[in-house]
């Protein structure tokens, strides 16, 4: 079955190119072409992934993103950023708010579909329950269980849910507030300096075979998981 990617985009000519470029690679394209329009697409069924534009009457795109990250049931669906906007500062507010990549016009289509595909590639063992392995580090999210070469690792449901939150999306630096909302929830009130808590329970849970190097504190920003 087609993965199925919402096009919100005010400008037509936009969004037929869009629509004709992911019909071409195999997706489903449904679309909305402002605000109310694009709260009214986010029911069943969900779309795989939202390509989100920044101005949009009614609105903006940023609220979108902020409402959607804010309920259960869109909360795990990946945003790319359509923006005109290139300075870094809109571009790092765009990833605050929970996007989890942007293009700035004018892009190629070629570029598009590289990022849709390294999105989905990212949030796809999330969705799959498939195992994940990283170095010998194993998690299964269906049976609750992490290996690390072949023996059975204790860790606490948080800690697990830490762990399965970085192993899905690696190489890319989080801060406490982001973790929160990802792991913990939006609706949950919980001090910053508890992810700290939790990352040293984590590191310690998965340091017998030396896997806690591969949660990195990035000073100033957060933290991140790496194998490099």
């Amino acid at each position: 079955m087609s993965r199925r990617i919402l096009i919100v985009e005010d400008e037509a000519p936009i969004r037929d190119m869009l629509c004709f470029v992911l019909e071409q690679n195999g997706y489903q394209a449904s679309t909305a072409g402002d605000f109310d329009a694009a709260i009214n697409q986010l029911v069943e069924p969900y779309p795989d992934l939202v390509l989100l534009d920044w101005m949009l009457p009614g609105g903006s795109g940023i609220q979108i993103a902020k409402k959607m990250k804010q309920h259960e049931l869109t909360r795990a669906i990946p945003i790319i950023m359509i923006t005109a906007r290139g300075e870094e500062e809109d571009k790092v507010r765009g990833l605050e708010v929970g996007a989890d990549d942007y293009v700035t016009k004018p892009f190629s289509p070629k570029e598009l579909m590289a990022r849709i595909k390294a999105v989905i590639r990212r949030v796809a063992p999330t969705s799959l329950d498939e195992v994940i392995e990283v170095q010998g580090l194993k998690l299964d999210p269906v049976s609750h269980r992490v290996m690390a070469a072949e023996n059975p690792l204790e860790m606490g449901p948080t800690e697990f849910r830490l762990l399965h939150f970085f192993m899905t999306h690696p190489e890319r630096v989080y801060s406490r507030e982001q973790l929160l909302d990802h792991v913990w929830g939006t609706n949950v009130y919980v001090e910053d300096r508890t992810v700290d808590v939790h990352i040293r329970r984590l590191r310690k849970a998965i340091s017998v075979a030396g896997h806690d190097r591969l949660v990195q504190t990035v000073r100033g920003s957060g933290y991140r998981f790496s194998v490099k």
